[in-house]
């Protein structure tokens, strides 16, 4: 029976009690045949040819197509280290959105642990189950040490949706801004309010996109961040002060009175740009923002705004197109690809069915426009598919470039990679 106000989260998600997805038969099992062909003895064969040849898994199972969304329950949302047990909400939400988005089978994993080595070894013990390993909910001090060793030890792609699939999506997001304000990433004057690894990461890649260092400033917890872990990328960059926000350009980070006030918003440049997200202490609520600046460009994490940062615009198609190449790896190229394709996509014209799902008679790219919406068909093949490519060309790929992505891919490829583009304009970044 259920209990609490209804229409709250916590009542509604005693409907999801057998799971926000589920195990189904993807063949017919009708007759004594096919029981046999699909058990035993029929599955003898496929055994002694993985035996023979690991490979083969790909081709007698549903590895390739299997993805372990883990996590230790360390940092779940912003709420905190709720132990492993309750982060499944969120995992088997966050395997509910790959099925969907990316027509990825995944499988939540929650690690009762709180040592990294005890973390690790499960992970690599039960990795061959997939084709690639998802890593979620995690505290900063052991993610990035769990990260890289898994890398080293696994030989699947091993992705961390934060920092990673975040990074690709804001990065993806002010490219589009840019252009809708009239600017040009080496030019701005960009404030990274951001902490921990996901500031580190948004950095990296603006960096590598053709951001000046010496037009971002940072706080000074991002910067021990950097030094942390051992990156040079802090050397030139320049670190908050208080009037940081006069005349900048972009603020990304998180809405706290140390930052994003009314005041800290009139003092930016013309046309300026504002990634906000939640956090607990928030000193102006997101969309009073554009009440305070007409001019402004304004994004949240938040589902009820028009430009929503999502993760779910990164990771299911990152994974779809590692997948669809048997990549060993997630590396550099194929987030700058993901980057480049969620940027371009933007710039096209939205198709009528992706307008009738979210009941609206127009999106124009513009200042309630910069990125796509999450139940856009075209992620599927367009982002996976610059993914997948990206693998590719940088060597991690095992199989070659699949047969069945559609028409519409090969529109993008070469502008996002070869082609020069005014708003890829790379000036020198150091």
């Amino acid at each position: 029976m259920k209990t609490g106000p209804k229409n709250t989260a916590a009542y509604r998600h005693e409907d999801f009690a057998l799971g926000k997805t589920t195990v189904e038969s993807s063949v017919r099992v009708e007759t004594v045949g096919d029981l046999a062909m699909a058990y035993s003895p029929g599955v003898a064969q496929p055994c002694l040819a993985i035996a023979k040849n690991p490979d083969d898994a790909y081709r007698f199972t549903g590895k390739g197509n299997l993805v372990a969304i883990i996590s230790d329950g360390s940092s779940i949302l912003h709420l905190g280290n709720l132990g492993s047990l309750a982060s499944k909400p969120v995992m088997e939400g966050k395997a509910l959105l790959f099925r969907r988005l990316a027509k990825i089978n995944a499988v939540d994993i929650q690690v009762n642990t709180s040592e990294s080595a005890a973390f690790i070894d499960t992970v690599v013990r039960i990795a061959d189950t997939f084709g690639g390993v998802h890593l979620d909910g995690m505290a900063e001090s052991q993610s990035l040490e769990i990260e890289q060793a898994l890398i080293a030890r696994c030989d699947i792609p091993v992705f961390s949706d934060e920092p990673h699939g975040m990074a690709i999506v804001v990065v993806a997001s002010l490219l589009t801004a840019l252009k809708v304000q009239g600017k040009k990433l080496k030019d701005v004057r960009i404030v990274c309010g951001l902490h921990g690894r996901a500031a580190v990461e948004c950095v990296r890649l603006l960096l590598n996109l053709g951001a000046h260092k010496s037009r971002i400033v940072v706080t000074t917890g991002c910067v021990r961040t950097i030094a942390q872990l051992g990156q040079t990328v802090q050397n030139g960059l320049t670190q908050h002060s208080p009037a940081a926000m006069k005349g900048s350009d972009v603020f990304i980070g998180v809405a706290d009175p140390d930052w994003l006030t009314p005041e800290a918003i009139l003092s930016m440049a013309s046309n300026p740009i504002v990634f906000a997200y939640a956090g607990p202490f928030q000193a102006i609520l997101p969309w009073q923002a554009r009440e305070i600046r007409t001019d402004l460009i304004l994004a949240t994490d938040s589902f009820d705004h028009p430009n929503e940062l999502a993760n779910c615009l990164a990771s299911p198609f990152v994974f779809r197109g590692a997948l669809d190449v048997r990549a060993r790896c997630i590396n550099e190229a194929m987030k700058i690809a993901a980057i480049r394709a969620l940027h371009l996509l933007a710039l096209q014209p939205v198709p009528l069915d992706v307008l009738r799902t979210y009941n609206v008679d127009r999106l124009v790219l513009g200042k309630d426009y910069i990125v796509p919406k999450p139940l856009d068909g075209r992620l599927h093949s367009v982002v996976a598919g610059a993914v997948a490519r990206a693998a590719i060309d940088s060597g991690e790929a095992r199989i070659s470039f699949p047969a069945h992505y559609p028409s519409i891919y090969p529109f993008f490829y070469p502008f996002l990679v070869d082609v020069p583009s005014p708003l890829f304009d790379h000036g020198q970044s150091s």
